[in-house]
């Protein structure tokens, strides 16, 4: 972790790694929690190995869907890592995404209380990094693993 280009978020999800799991592989449950409610995700793609796609729109409306996310997954170790790059996208092209171009790392390991869930946004140079926190990096990726955490969590309590 490099604290003049990095993000980080960290949080204990009071569920099994097996539902935080599903909530990121499954497309279905993945577009529930992608991006901060009331705004709606469509997942176009979601192909969870190394190599394999991540393409997300969004909605303010539910009718009318926006370029939201492409990237492609660079690790993915079952239950525990998922490391995924805007800077490439899905179709393997060199992008320049917006806002910022990022590799996100999110892992997840075992907790007594379910699911210990960290999150480093590494960035290019220190002005992109400013830029994503500017741009409410706290707000908006905390928001989402809010919901994540909801979800997972009703998961277990059926």
């Amino acid at each position: 972790m490099n604290p003049d280009l990095d993000l980080t978020l960290e949080r204990i999800i009071r569920a099994p790694r097996a539902a935080v799991w599903r909530a990121w592989t499954d497309p279905d449950r993945f577009a529930r929690w992608w991006v901060p409610a009331p705004t709606v995700c469509r997942v176009d793609r979601l192909d969870v190995r190394p190599g394999g796609g991540l393409v997300t729109r969004m909605s303010d409306d539910g009718a009318a869907f926006a370029p939201h996310m492409d990237a492609t997954f660079l690790v993915v170790d079952e239950l525990e890592r998922i490391v995924f790059t805007n800077a490439i996208d899905s179709a393997w092209r060199p992008a320049d995404p917006a806002p910022v171009p990022m590799t996100a790392e999110v892992t997840m390991g075992d907790h007594a209380d379910g699911t210990d869930y960290r999150i480093i946004v590494r960035h290019g140079d220190p002005a992109a990094r400013a830029r994503h926190e500017e741009l409410g990096f706290a707000d908006g990726w905390g928001a989402v693993t809010c919901q994540l955490a909801e979800l997972a969590e009703s998961l277990v309590a059926r």
